[in-house]
């Protein structure tokens, strides 16, 4: 369906261009895959780019499948059908965010550089992420985010199960999906090439996307 990620935010930016250029707009990618694509976005709709950083918290014998998410500011999400169906301990599940969280902040560390924290307020943000599965990582992204005030949430995906998508309209103000296919397994069945992506690709990414200021975060430069 998506020759890799870059593809796939090309063909995204298209179902957004209504915010090409807007003031007060910033485009939010998920490290890691979800920057790559996030680039694509930012940089067809003239908006600037930053991240936020999500660790799935991912059943212990099976890592992919995905029991709940943590965000920025002590979020978490957990999904209860999952932990019901797999009878998953308060111990298993206290193991594993906490390793999760170890993560999650070495990742702020590293993709903020020394930044100041995301200001959010008054602004329309667009979430993208390389595709949503379950859903509890994005559940968890936009709790996180309507906590800093920002206006407007967009979650955008080149890939999604419509299941998904429609509950996630419910959370978000907006939800902008590419293809939303009946037959849903896993994220990467999706692209021809789904290679993990590593920190310093996210980095120079960031680097080569346009520099913001505090003041100018946001805004079209």
């Amino acid at each position: 369906m998506f020759q890799n990620r870059e593809e796939a935010g090309r063909r995204l930016a298209e179902k957004l261009r209504a915010y090409a250029g807007q003031e007060e707009t910033i485009v939010l990618g998920v490290p890691r895959g979800g920057v790559v694509v996030a680039y694509e976005v930012a940089k067809a709709l003239d908006l600037p780019l930053d991240v936020l950083v999500l660790r799935k918290l991912g059943v212990p014998w099976q890592e992919e499948l995905a029991f709940g998410a943590i965000a920025p500011g002590g979020v978490r999400i957990l999904d209860d059908e999952t932990l019901e169906m797999l009878s998953l301990s308060a111990a298993d599940i206290e193991r594993v965010a906490a390793k999760e969280q170890i993560e999650l902040d070495r990742r702020e560390r590293t993709y903020r550089a020394g930044k100041p924290p995301l200001d959010l307020r008054g602004k329309t943000v667009i979430l993208v992420d390389d595709g949503i599965a379950t859903g509890a990582s994005a559940r968890a992204a936009i709790r996180a985010l309507r906590a800093m005030g920002p206006q407007r949430i967009v979650l955008a995906v080149p890939v999604a199960p419509r299941t998904t998508a429609d509950r996630l309209g419910a959370d978000a103000d907006e939800v902008v999906c590419e293809e939303m296919p009946e037959t849903f397994y896993a994220i990467g069945q999706f692209y021809r090439d789904f290679l993990p992506v590593e920190d310093q690709e996210v980095i120079g990414l960031l680097v080569r996307a346009t520099p913001q200021t505090p003041e100018s975060a946001g805004r079209k430069t």
